[in-house]
């Protein structure tokens, strides 16, 4: 009867003012952006090759940095949550720092380490003439660099509170670590490992300073849409609205769509 009487009783004006002002501060840039959007010539401007061009690296690119820190990042995200090894603390520190790190320092570390001249893309230039600066693939090491974090914290997270007991009978029963890790751990943090995934997805999809640092700005080629946003805010300001109005518009329907299945909330 507690409970019941406790659930029913009005939350506390002071957090509804201050959640309600949280809320406007998300809430008013976004009505800012409608406001000044051009829907006159909406139509022909998100329809352009610049956009178009963008829309599709940014969508492309971005998947591919989610996929790449689910493959690296869920193994990473177990050895620091289950293996205690010399210097964990510091990869830790390491593997987060991208996170605080500015993204524009982000993009030139990855530009000394893996650029024409860099300490590994230097021998592999030269030895096969692959080049990730100014590619493609620059903008998914940029993204991937950036997104990678979020995931691993929140995976790492995930098993630290886990229950272990399951993974405990099925090693005590002959299954290998690795079997238990596939067949037990995975599914149980699934949810974490989902919600990971569409958080580094989205940065991804927002990421500008690593991207044009390392990759560059190259129209059709590694221009993302965060690029294409600042380059028409120099010359064009209603093409710079749209696109920033397209870029909201697929991150709100996609991270709205897979709410319910990602998250499991309600």
């Amino acid at each position: 009867m507690n409970d019941q009487r406790r659930a029913a009783s009005p939350p506390p004006l002071s957090l509804i003012a201050l959640g309600g002002i949280g809320a406007l501060f998300f809430l008013l840039p976004l009505v800012g952006l409608l406001g000044r959007t051009p829907w006159s010539n909406l139509g022909s401007i998100i329809t352009s090759d610049i956009v178009v061009d963008a829309l599709w690296l940014s969508l492309t690119t971005s998947l591919a940095a989610a996929v790449l820190s689910v493959v690296f990042g869920v193994p990473l995200a177990w050895l620091l949550a289950r293996v205690d090894f010399a210097g964990r603390d510091v990869v830790r520190a390491i593997v987060t720092l991208p996170m605080v790190l500015p993204p524009v320092v982000g993009g030139a570390a990855l530009g000394f380490a893996l650029g024409r001249r860099g300490l590994i893309g230097g021998p592999l230039n030269d030895a096969t003439g692959f080049l990730l600066p100014f590619s493609v693939w620059g903008v998914i090491a940029a993204n991937t660099f950036v997104a990678m974090p979020f995931l691993v914290l929140t995976v790492e997270g995930a098993l630290h509170n886990l229950d272990q007991r399951h993974e405990a009978a099925a090693t005590t029963l002959g299954a290998s670590q690795l079997r238990v890790f596939r067949s037990i751990t995975l599914p149980m943090i699934a949810p974490s490992l989902r919600a990971g995934a569409v958080i580094a997805w989205a940065r991804a999809l927002g990421e500008f300073g690593a991207t044009v640092t390392f990759a560059g700005n190259l129209q059709g080629r590694t221009q993302t849409l965060p690029l294409a946003v600042f380059i028409s805010l120099e010359s064009d300001r209603d093409a710079a609205i749209a696109i920033s109005l397209v870029l909201v518009a697929v991150s709100l329907v996609v991270l709205l769509s897979l709410r319910d299945r990602w998250w499991g909330t309600r």
